[in-house]
This record gives structure tokens, C-alpha cells and sequence, in this order.
């Protein structure tokens, strides 16, 4: 099947990295642009394979291209809500190929060629005969296909916004329905390869972490497909409703991620957010000096809020980690009513890239637009909280009120610890006289025990503190 291919093609390799010392090359990412599309189409041309822009062997060592994948099918049974499903497979299908890496979907890939493969005559055009051989072997229903791989700069800059218009398109559709008009939701666990513990739960309010794959998209899939990556869970009952937490989805979630994850919420950060894979368009984030949230998105170039960049934070929650306050979502879910809902949606978030803002601008509040700085407004967590002072964020009235509890806790706590502690104190010797004073002292002890002394003055000949057991 694949005698005219000179590197290996196997599911084996489906977990492959290849790393900067590696490379020979990459194509799209971070530092260039790239998109992927599956189009069906009335006429084509059965395995048409067309490269437009320079080969692999044209490049230099270290180069970055522009890519784009062009996927065109035709069926007599393909439909058009069917491109979306059989596009997502493109990730999983390219890294079938040994020495080929793809990462991330629509138009946020990032791929790599490995010296080896450049090595053993591997071209791109290899990789267009590869995917439309597996493409047709994985979907029966495709009768013809044809694959144009582009490089060509000003050729993928036009094949980019002409996908950009497909994926709303798409999106839109699924924006009609909600969680509560459904019984079935959806989980997908196509990104097991790179993160063995990850289940991705798709619902009509909340589309898949890498923005790919929406709640029809997964019905369509699951069933062209019923023993494939994507498959039904119902509902079950609901636990927290707000939340997000349904009994069937944890119990699911559990099976598919080996027992590792137990409990799940949708629509949350905190206590057991949604885990994440790596192939998310975003990661929202808990900033406890703000208790705030802050959103960044693979495209953002600084550091966030917390002093590291996207890629640092992406290494902490990625690989199918639950990780509270993190976790991954798309760009959509943030268009989402339900987005965040139980952590205060966007009365919440303190913090966004602008060019994150701006495509969501429908989807904040009216009230909430001025309010909620980005990167050309603030610099640091000492300008972001002026900033929403000023702006007069609902943050600052929830900061207020957490304080006045927690200095309220603080001070019932150090009385009724005080009085315990009184109570298992002896004296011992003669006069007493002052050895020693501090605003704050603390005693080193055992047991689950911690003694802090506030403004303390210490007139003793001999201490004794005895644990007292009264309940």
C-alpha cells in the first residue's frame, strides 16, 4: 500500500515528537501561518496529488514555510456536516508518517519534517499520496479524493481566510442549540497519543478544546464511525448543574482515562476542571492575587499575568492533567452562555490578548467591554489591579468581600486557638520577667498544630504547652 512511501507509515508512530535538534524543518506554527481543510466537492479527480509552492528538497536546514492541506472528497453518501469530522482525522492521520509531526488543528497546525525523513527522500508530495490512501481506508464513504499541499506564501495566505470563512460557518451552526436540548453529549479521545489520560467532553455549549469539533460534528462521526475516537455519553444525572457535572460524563471519563480522572466540571477551573490534552486553542488561568481569571491563546507572543508564556503554562496543564485553576478551551467556548459560568463568566476574567477580545467582542457584556484590560493596557499585576479599580471591575467589590471574610476567619480562629492554648499552659518558677517580644512569632510543632504569636511578650521562667484533648 504504501511501497512508493520511503519512511515507515503506522499508527507506532502516532506519539512521535520531533524536537528543534531534529528538525530539518517546520511548517506553519507559531511562526508563520497555516491552515488545514477537507472540502467535499461534486467532482473530483480521484487521487490527484498537487504541491503548490517548493518541495522539501528545495528548503534549507532550520527554514520555516507557510503550509496548507487541501483535502477535497466526494461520496455519494458525503454531507457537508460530515467535512469537520473527517478534517479533525488530518492530526491524527499525518502523524502516522514517521518523521512527519502534526500539531494542533484548523488554522493553529504546526508541523515538523525530521532530518531522517529528508534523509530517506521524503517529500510532501509522500505525504499527499499517504493521506489520501489512509483518508480513503479510514472512510469508506469517500469514493474520490485529491490532496493539494501548499508553501507558497501568498497561496496559503489566500487558502487561510477562505478556511477562516469555513470553520464560522460551521460554528455558527452548532452556536442554534444548548446542553439542556440534548440527551447525549459527546467525548473524543483522538488526542490519547500525546496525552494518555485526556477525555475531551463535547457538548452543544461547549465544542472541543482544539475548537475543531462541535456537538454536531460528533454526532456525525460517532455514528459513520461507531467504534472511532468519538462516541456517545449520555447525560446521565445532573450533579451540578451549574457546575457542569453529570454522573455519566464521570463515569466515563473515568473508564476512558484509565481511572486517573474521577470527577469533572464543564464549566469551571476550579476544584476539578476539565483536563486538558495540548491541542487547545487557549488555557484559562486563576491569578489568587486578582481572584481572577486570565485567558491567552497559542498565538500570544509575551508573558501572561503570571510571568511565564503560553508555552510554559501549556507544559503545566497539558498531557491530560487535571490541574486546578487551568485548563484548556477553545476560542468558540468562549462565545458560549455557559462559559465559565460557575467561576462568574467574563465578570470574572481580568485579563485577555487583545486580538483574543476582539474576536469574542459579540459575546462580553456591553458593561464588561472597557472594563477587562489586555496587554496594551497593563503590564504586571500592580497595573492590572489599578486598572480595574479604575475601570470599576465587579473583580474588586468580590476582592473586598473575600478579605473582609478572610480577616474574619482569621481573627475567630486565633481566639478560639488562643483560648485552647491557654488552657494547656503551665508555669512553672519563681518571678516573671520579659524574654522576648515580636509583631509575629511562630513555634515550631507537630500534629497537624501551627502556634503564631501576634505582638507577643513573653514573660517566662519555664514554658509548658501540653496538647489538650477536650473536644
Amino acid at each position: 500500500m504504501f511501497e512508493d512511501i520511503p519512511v515507515d507509515v503506522s499508527p507506532m508512530y502516532e506519539g512521535e515528537r520531533i524536537r528543534s535538534a531534529n528538525m530539518f524543518v517546520e511548517l506553519a506554527g507559531p511562526k508563520s501561518m497555516g491552515a488545514e481543510l477537507v472540502q467535499v466537492e461534486e467532482d473530483v479527480e480521484d487521487g490527484k496529488i498537487e504541491i503548490i509552492g517548493p518541495e522539501l528538497d528545495a528548503m534549507q536546514e532550520g527554514d520555516i514555510h507557510p503550509l496548507g492541506i487541501l483535502i477535497e472528497i466526494q461520496g455519494e453518501h458525503l454531507e457537508k456536516e460530515l467535512e469537520g469530522v473527517i478534517e479533525r482525522r488530518t492530526h491524527e492521520l499525518c502523524n502516522y508518517v514517521k518523521g512527519f509531526m502534526h500539531l494542533n488543528q484548523r488554522d493553529a497546525i504546526w508541523c515538523r519534517v525530521s532530518k531522517e525523513a529528508l534523509a530517506a527522500g521524503f517529500k510532501l508530495e509522500h505525504l499527499a499520496k499517504t493521506l489520501s490512501i489512509l483518508f480513503k481506508e479510514e472512510f469508506p464513504l469517500i469514493e474520490s479524493i485529491a490532496v493539494t499541499i501548499m508553501t507558497e506564501p501568498a497561496k496559503v495566505e489566500e487558502f487561510v481566510s477562505k478556511a477562516k470563512d469555513q470553520y464560522q460557518t460551521r460554528d455558527a451552526r452548532a452556536r442554534e442549540l444548548s446542553d439542556e436540548d440534548v440527551d447525549v453529549f459527546y467525548g473524543c479521545v483522538m488526542c490519547q497519543s500525546f496525552a494518555p489520560t485526556h477525555v475531551c467532553v463535547v457538548t452543544p455549549d461547549r465544542t472541543a478544546l482544539c475548537g475543531a469539533i462541535n456537538w454536531f460534528d460528533c454526532r456525525a462521526a460517532a455514528k459513520m464511525d461507531p467504534d472511532g475516537p468519538i462516541f456517545e455519553i449520555e447525560k446521565g444525572d445532573v450533579l451540578e448543574e451549574v457546575k457542569g457535572e453529570y454522573s455519566n460524563v464521570n463515569t466515563m471519563v473515568a473508564e476512558r482515562s484509565q481511572g486517573t480522572v474521577e470527577r469533572v466540571y464543564l464549566h469551571s477551573v476550579f476544584e476539578y476542571p476539565h483536563t486538558s490534552c495540548g491541542c487547545f486553542e487557549a488555557v484559562a488561568f486563576y491569578i489568587p492575587e486578582l481572584d481572577g481569571i486570565g485567558i491567552v491563546d497559542r498565538d500570544f507572543r509575551g508573558e501572561t499575568p503570571l510571568g511565564i508564556p503560553f508555552s510554559a503554562m501549556a507544559g503545566q496543564c497539558s498531557g491530560g492533567k487535571q490541574v486546578e485553576g487551568f485548563t484548556g478551551l477553545s476560542l468558540e467556548y468562549m462565545r458560549s452562555p455557559k462559559f465559565l459560568q460557575a467561576d462568574g463568566a467574563f465578570e470574572r476574567i481580568v485579563w485577555l490578548p487583545k486580538e483574543i477580545k476582539e474576536s469574542v467582542k459579540d459575546y462580553i457584556p456591553e458593561d464588561m467591554w472597557d472594563k477587562i484590560p489586555t496587554e496594551e493596557d497593563v503590564s504586571g499585576l500592580k497595573e492590572i489591579r489599578s486598572f480595574l479599580e479604575n475601570k470599576g471591575h465587579p473583580i474588586m467589590e468580590r476582592l473586598k468581600i473575600v478579605q473582609s471574610e478572610t480577616s474574619e476567619d482569621e481573627a475567630e480562629v486565633a481566639v478560639e486557638e488562643e483560648t485552647s492554648l491557654m488552657e494547656g499552659i503551665q508555669m512553672e518558677g519563681g518571678p516573671m520577667a520579659p524574654v522576648a517580644y515580636a509583631p509575629e512569632l511562630t513555634m515550631p510543632s507537630s500534629g497537624g498544630v501551627k502556634i503564631i504569636f501576634k505582638n507577643a511578650k513573653v514573660y517566662a521562667e519555664k514554658v509548658i504547652i501540653k496538647k489538650n484533648d477536650k473536644p
